[in-house]
């Protein structure tokens, strides 16, 4: 059984979304451990609730990114996690823990990458008038959500929209995308 870290900084819908499908068996991994770094944050209660093992890290414990991915690593590497999925986490990835896991990183994001790359993707859009959005699941690479797109999928702002309606519109997509991407990628050239 292929094994996850999931990486979340917020409230962790994400997370308890990719939860929910390991339970039901429609995503065959093992969420070995929730990385967090923000000590306050919700999704580390969610962890608890469902016996996942948190391990909250901030980065100013540490004298540099460089050493605080090191000991990011050590941790994945002894709970033997193949893939790291980010599930609304705030960080750049550096290049420790690119290196040791290339190609081997996804993340999802509240927009059709490439356009509204970056923070507040749901307001950008809803700014911009524009009356397309959704939801983009892609490798990560160095840059701000820039690296190669593994799925996507789409919605329309309507006319009568809010903020709040898109942003649960947008979460009703991801917490089905998710899952359903992160198990054809665990699947694919993996046969148990």
């Amino acid at each position: 059984m292929i094994s996850l870290a999931v990486f979340a900084s917020g409230s962790g819908t994400n997370f308890q979304s990719i939860v929910n499908a390991t339970k039901k068996g429609e995503l065959q991994a093992t969420i070995k451990v929730l990385f967090c770094d923000k000590k306050e944050a919700k999704v580390i209660e969610r962890a608890k609730a469902e016996g996942i093992p948190a391990i909250v890290l901030t980065p100013k414990e540490f004298p540099s990114k460089k050493e605080y991915e090191e000991a990011i690593l050590t941790q994945l590497k002894e709970l033997q996690v193949d893939w790291i999925i980010l599930a609304g986490y705030m960080r750049l990835i550096g290049e420790t823990l690119l290196h040791a896991y290339e190609g081997n990183i996804v993340n999802i994001h509240p927009s059709l990458l490439p356009a509204f790359p970056g923070k507040d993707a749901i307001q950008q859009a809803f700014q911009a008038k524009v009356k397309i959005t959704g939801v983009t699941v892609h490798f990560v690479d160095e840059g701000m959500d820039t690296g190669p797109i593994i799925d996507q999928e789409s919605i329309r702002i309507d006319e009568h929209e809010t903020y709040e309606s898109l942003q649960a519109k947008i979460q009703r997509i991801e917490h089905v995308l998710y899952p359903k991407t992160i198990q054809a990628l665990v699947t694919r050239g993996h046969h148990s």
